[in-house]
């Protein structure tokens, strides 16, 4: 996986120039629990937890029955009432539009997916029904579909894994099992291999620790572990970098990285680079900056569904849907700083119709 880059190409193709889980029932996931700045002095102490901007926000007047009889005289008829659609499902948390699916079969003794998906179709059906499912349920299907058939989605299952709290990673594991009456670890190691296997398996342990204080004389001590195991040896001990990067919390390891460009003459994420190849060191290098800069890791993933001829519709619609509730304002903000231009641009070249609409919504502040 390439580092992310600081001055980026303009869109592919385009001529334009530059310019300006908590629960299994919401989508308000990820690396959440675990970003913050690290600590800079002091034995231990607290790390400086950023705010996060998400774009879909709690419904305050939300009215499960009202919005169950919308959704009706949107589908009801001749034709379909799009805008209603989007509008609501756009404002609305995922765990409201839970209750909505719940309000609109007692209402009308009506499944609302299937009607939804009788109503809609192509990529703007796609985002609906992942903006209807629970986020457990909707990670689990990413995950199967990742690894179900021939070849592997590794970057897929990289994204899934190293941004989720351990609550939601057991969320995820009892959704597969629902879903698909089989054990994700075990479909997961029977598809990868080597120290890659490991590492994935390490991360479905949710056993991350997700406490929010730093202690900088043990960050002192895992940088020299980690320098011992790579740049200061013959070869690569790669199960001590598993240890340290599946089992340490995201300040403590921001405090670590810091500790370690003190004491080698790379930074860590050259570092693995230089030690590791294949999806092993995609996986550790993801973790890295998932660490210094989770916004950024998602506007380059998202960039890249986009960039050149085609478009990578799951991931553009994994991202958008499943960072809505986290940090999809940030992510935003960091596509235009690193792209100079905006992600809304870059949307609007590449899809149409209500998906392009629906797309654009959900970036948005909403008022």
């Amino acid at each position: 996986m390439p580092a992310m880059p600081s001055a980026p190409p303009p869109h592919a193709g385009t001529g334009t120039t530059v310019s300006s889980y908590t629960s299994s029932s919401s989508h308000s996931s990820s690396y959440s629990s675990h970003s913050s700045s690290a600590a800079s002095s002091g034995p231990s102490q607290k790390a400086h937890q950023s705010t996060r901007k998400a774009s879909v926000k709690h419904h305050g007047k939300f009215d499960a029955q009202k919005d169950a009889e919308l959704l009706r005289n949107a589908m009801k008829g001749l034709g379909c009432d799009s805008k209603a659609i989007i509008h609501l499902l756009c404002t609305r948390t995922n765990a409201q539009r839970l209750k909505i699916e719940l309000e609109y079969k007692t209402m009308y003794g009506r499944d609302l997916l299937k009607d939804l998906k009788y109503e809609l179709g192509g990529h703007f059906e796609d985002i609906v029904i992942a903006l209807m499912m629970p986020a457990a349920d909707f990670d689990a299907t990413s995950l199967r579909k990742a690894i179900k058939g021939l070849g592997t989605d590794e970057g897929l299952l990289i994204e899934i894994l190293s941004t989720r709290t351990n609550a939601e990673i057991n969320s995820i594991k009892q959704s597969y099992t629902k879903l698909f009456s089989r054990d994700v670890e075990k479909d997961i190691s029977g598809d990868t291999s080597g120290h890659f296997k490991k590492f994935l398996i390490s991360l479905l342990q949710a056993y991350r620790d997700e406490s929010h204080t730093v202690d900088l004389a043990k960050a002192e001590a895992d940088a020299k572990v980690l320098y011992q195991a790579g740049e200061g040896r013959w070869g690569t001990d790669e199960s001590k970098f598993n240890t340290i990067l599946v089992s340490r919390s995201f300040p403590q390891l921001k405090a670590i990285f810091q500790e370690y460009s003190k004491i080698s003459k790379y930074d860590i994420e050259e570092s693995i680079k230089r030690e590791m190849s294949g999806d092993l060191r995609d996986g550790m290098i993801s973790i890295v900056q998932i660490v210094r800069n989770a916004p950024a890791f998602f506007a380059v993933k998202l960039y890249k569904s986009m960039k050149g001829l085609g478009t990578d519709d799951n991931t553009l619609i994994r991202i958008i849907v499943t960072r809505s509730e986290v940090d999809l304002l940030d992510i935003r903000d960091e596509f235009a700083k690193l792209y100079h231009c905006s992600l809304a641009k870059f949307i609007s070249d590449d899809t149409r119709g209500n998906y392009k609409k629906i797309l654009i919504q959900l970036i948005s502040e909403k008022k």
